[in-house]
């Protein structure tokens, strides 16, 4: 059996999935570098080294381990230009109501740039561990309130990304040194209306989940007649899979000896209660999380080829910010110990809680209740999805 692309183009393909639009996206592919004829550029010219070489506070008289600090920090700053240019995109691509589905690949290039940038920046941590305590402490006095804390950068990315504020540690507002900042002067204002302007805009978290709710559900497309049902019909056969699978092994468990069997029962029906209330939150089926669990339960289907590869993108994209942050908490442990920050937080205590941070939640719980191939409900609509058990 051969899938042919043009499979796509039907009313059945992608359009329902939200993917089959084939308009031209000229208009979000941007121009040429430079935005006009190229000038009679030097190597120096082209990177405006002249100027980005004059910023390192040499001015200032600093030392070796201060400058060191400083470039250390500007390139972080750098990336976090470009992690809000690429995450921005995904978030445009996938914000349409109708996704081109050539434009699916280019959103998951865009997520594997930005998480091997967190990468690069979990390890450009070592660099800066090589900066002493008592050499930190040398000039540590004249940053004054000045913190990473500050970073209106990082702070855009959070809010870009979907970060709420109830989920921040102590369930701050961003934006409130911001908006003191903004009393001070014009470059102040400007930024707080360009955080401002970020929170207005939906987030990469939702723009991902409307995304995904438009998932072809066996076969059954969204807004489609009688999809409730179908998706329904779904979820409560995984549901039953899901609940006997927890018996099995509950009942297999207490003959190994392995402790109370009635705990074990009791462990296995709290479990799938969670997976019920996961699938079917206030009783009512969510249609992004069946389409998630759905993407996840039949991977192999050819339709779901770029969602599922999409997905995990995006999961590996959260676990490399994960891992860069633990990164920053411990170079931050090493060389100041557990000291009050310079904004005032409680240092290494507050890196440790963001480190728990997670933002796309369900992209990682779908994976709490999955079942095992054998067990999960069998395929309808098999053709739908370019695949058939011949093929």
């Amino acid at each position: 059996h051969t899938f042919q692309t043009r499979n796509f183009d039907t009313p059945r393909g992608f359009r329902q999935f939200g993917f089959g639009d084939n308009a031209s996206n000229d208009h979000r592919q941007g121009g040429s570098m430079g935005g006009g004829e190229p000038g009679n550029w030097t190597y120096a010219d082209y990177l405006r080294l002249h100027e980005l070489l004059e910023l390192q506070g040499e001015d200032r008289g600093i030392n070796s381990d201060e400058m060191h600090f400083v470039i250390v920090h500007q390139t972080f700053e750098l990336w976090f230009k470009q992690v809000i240019r690429e995450l921005s995109e995904v978030r445009d691509i996938l914000g349409d109501d109708h996704v081109p589905e050539d434009d699916i690949p280019r959103a998951v290039d865009h997520l594997g740039r930005t998480t091997e940038i967190f990468r690069l920046m979990a390890n450009q941590w070592a660099v800066l561990e090589t900066l002493t305590p008592q050499g930190f402490l040398a000039f540590r006095d004249g940053l004054g309130s000045a913190s990473g804390f500050e970073s209106f950068q990082m702070r855009e990315f959070e809010i870009l990304l979907g970060l709420e504020n109830e989920e921040r540690v102590g369930g701050m507002d961003p934006l409130s040194n911001f908006r003191s900042m903004a009393e001070r002067d014009e470059r102040g204002a400007a930024t707080l209306a360009r955080l401002e302007d970020a929170m207005s805009k939906p987030s990469l978290c939702e723009s991902v989940m409307s995304w995904v709710e438009r998932t072809p559900i066996m076969g059954s497309t969204h807004g489609s007649e009688d999809d409730d049902g179908a998706v329904r019909a779904y979820v409560e056969a995984h549901l039953d899979s899901h609940r006997a699978l927890g018996e099995a092994a509950a009942e297999k468990s207490s003959g190994w000896g392995a402790g109370d069997p009635t705990k074990m029962a009791a462990r296995m029906t709290a479990a799938h209660q969670d997976a019920v209330d996961f699938l079917m939150p206030e009783g009512e089926v969510s249609r992004a999380r069946a389409g998630l669990l759905f993407i996840e339960s039949y991977r192999e289907l050819p339709l779901l080829t770029w969602p599922r590869k999409l997905i995990d993108a995006i999961v590996e994209l959260e676990e490399s910010m994960v891992k860069w942050r633990f990164a920053h908490a411990r170079m931050v442990e090493r060389i100041m110990g557990r000291r009050i920050g310079t904004g005032g937080t409680s240092g290494v205590d507050y890196l440790d809680m963001t480190s728990q941070y997670r933002i796309f939640k369900d992209l990682w719980g779908v994976r709490t209740i999955l079942v095992k191939p054998q067990e999960r409900p069998a395929l309808r609509n098999a053709e739908f999805y370019g695949y058939t058990a011949e093929s």
